[in-house]
């Protein structure tokens, strides 16, 4: 029986309905860009697995670092213990981080991040008895799939069947281009209240609404405004991390700061699962107390464990390197240049890049925009026949690929993308 059978039998895979869904692709290696399925077949992996593989897959020097830990400690209890790997690695965070950031508290995941802060902003104003029971997000955001980040992301398809068990939000539409003023407005009367514990956003760039950008200037704006109401603000950086946007955080291009900070996905250059909330000093410090009801009740069986803090530092070693920058660099202006060359071409309703993200919104009727669409089927499985993993999202073709991706890997997936936008064309009149 093939591998992709086996897992038939026993596996059920994310955001896939297991009725309708096509055996999944059995990979059995990767090697930088390439992953290579059991039939000998070579993808392309231009959306690094998920957003996560910044140096590509089965990095000699991630592995060896995993290696060496494993061979010294694989596990400890996090509470009343530590360990080298966590120190190292928290202090490398902070030092790449905004300089307000004093406090690394380890998860494992994107959306456990996210938890993490809701529950520290939540309880910042609590602890000191100025209770406030309301969230800010944007409207289109998506911050993970437990119940707190459901809650603060996109209410839809996706989170309909839990509806009435998601705690209230309040939202602000996204300020793309042009709509700036109004979203300030939105943003300056649900703050006047002063019930607004926290506003947490994705900084610039909304990945699951479909690559959508804005600009730092109106999220300095929004940030301000959260200061004058005493309102903290989370930077879900889980996507926008170690380089993505082009630096090494989003919230560098910022000159107002979050309060926590909200990391995954890259921090282990996709090798590990591993999840990180930093936070200011001031927040930190609101749970000081002799009184024991003041602290942080959170905490995982695998909290910081040592051999994906091991991976963790070896990705950061690799991501601080030259070499990594001159990457960053060569892949944000070849993206660039390609959605130049894409801008106003027939089937492409508008091109959106930032740093190491290139994304096409095809022009396309309603329908086919949805993430259900037999269109995004359709694109999806066309990219894979052409040995490149795209994963669309409806009408949106994006990548977001490894850094180690050469100039002649990145032209061969523009071709692709090129290819998608041929398949919405309409067709010719036959004479």
């Amino acid at each position: 029986m093939s591998l992709a059978a086996r897992d038939q039998q026993v596996i059920w895979h994310p955001y896939t309905q297991m009725q309708t869904a096509p055996a999944p692709i059995a990979v059995v290696r990767g090697e930088g860009a390439w992953l290579y399925a059991d039939d000998g077949t070579a993808y392309l992996d231009a959306i690094a697995s998920w957003w996560t593989n910044l140096h590509g897959h089965a990095h000699p020097h991630i592995a060896e670092r995993v290696h060496r830990q494993l061979q010294t400690l694989e596990h400890v209890i996090f509470a009343g213990f530590t360990h080298e790997p966590a120190v190292a690695l928290a202090e490398g965070v902070l030092q790449i981080l905004p300089p307000n950031q004093a406090r690394v508290f380890y998860s494992d995941n994107g959306s456990t991040a996210v938890e993490v802060a809701l529950k520290m902003a939540l309880q910042y104003h609590h602890n000191q008895d100025w209770p406030r029971p309301r969230i800010l997000a944007f409207r289109d955001s998506y911050h993970g799939d437990t119940f707190g980040a459901m809650s603060v992301s996109s209410r839809g398809t996706f989170t309909a069947p839990f509806a009435r068990l998601l705690f209230d939000v309040d939202y602000l539409d996204v300020p793309v281009p042009g709509r700036e003023a109004e979203v300030l407005a939105q943003a300056a009367a649900l703050l006047a209240t002063g019930q607004v514990a926290a506003f947490i956003f994705e900084p610039l760039l909304l990945g699951t609404a479909g690559m959508v950008t804005y600009e730092p200037g109106v999220l300095d704006e929004l940030l301000r405004l959260c200061r004058q109401h005493g309102t903290l603000c989370i930077a879900d950086e889980v996507l926008t991390g170690f380089g993505r946007t082009g630096r090494l955080f989003a919230s560098h291009y910022l000159r107002e700061q979050p309060d926590l900070v909200c990391l995954s996905k890259g921090l282990t250059g996709g090798t590990m699962a591993l999840g990180v909330t930093t936070c200011s000093a001031a927040v930190y410090e609101s749970f000081l107390s002799p009184d024991r009801q003041k602290t942080l009740f959170h905490g995982h069986s695998y909290t910081a464990n040592p051999v994906a803090c091991a991976a963790g530092l070896a990705s950061l070693e690799l991501l601080l390197a030259p070499e990594t920058r001159a990457h960053i660099d060569r892949i944000a202006a070849a993206h660039a240049a390609q959605a130049q060359r894409l801008a106003g071409r027939p089937g492409v309703r508008a091109v959106r890049t930032l740093g190491t993200m290139l994304a096409l919104e095809l022009a396309v009727p309603g329908e086919g925009t949805s993430y259900f669409s037999t269109l995004r089927d359709q694109l999806y499985h066309h990219a894979l026949r052409r040995g490149v993993l795209l994963r669309p999202l409806g009408n949106i073709v994006y990548t977001l690929p490894p850094y180690c991706t050469t100039d002649l890997e990145l032209e061969q997936i523009y071709q692709v993308m090129d290819e998608l936008r041929e398949l919405v064309l309409p067709a010719e009149p036959t004479a």
